[in-house]
């Protein structure tokens, strides 16, 4: 029986001050690390405002990101990451409401809190409107304000 389990010198490397390690899992394309301000995978830090969602199944994990870029890391024993996943990703939203706009849908605002304790909003249209159309970004932007009046943020 181990008394210590160690991190490896590889994870301590990897991980960029003042980033905590939190957690980790060895996986065939290197270490995916989750720590309080990012999670590491393969070689690529993303913090964790930045993570829309993580998405797992049996050969590993798939990260999309709030610009919609997929990162995918083969991990067959995750260990304790996905759950480090899952609260990071859900503790770094402050605000996530829903408003319709009009009569073909609406629009979900949602405020990330940044590493520097600013707050980065992003909007989340539904798929029947033109997230381009002027009006449709009016109407959005209105409802942004409104909503961080009503929040306080």
């Amino acid at each position: 029986m181990k008394l210590f389990n160690r991190m490896p010198a590889e994870v301590r490397a990897a991980v960029t001050p003042p980033d905590r390690v939190l957690t980790y899992a060895e996986g065939p394309g290197g270490y995916v690390i989750a720590t309080d301000r990012a999670l590491y995978l393969g070689g690529v830090r993303l913090p964790w405002f930045q993570v829309d969602r993580g998405v797992w199944d049996e050969e590993g994990l798939t990260v999309v990101t709030t610009a919609g870029e997929r990162h995918r890391a083969p991990l067959p024993e995750p260990g304790r990451v996905p759950e480090a996943v899952r609260e990071r990703v859900v503790a770094s939203i402050v605000v996530s409401h829903y408003v319709p706009l009009n009569a073909q849908g609406g629009v979900r605002l949602v405020a990330r809190r940044a590493e520097d304790d600013r707050m980065l909003w992003e909007f989340v249209f539904d798929s029947g409107l033109d997230s381009t159309d002027p009006g449709v970004l009016a109407l959005a932007e209105q409802a942004l304000e409104e909503t961080r009046r009503s929040f306080g943020v």
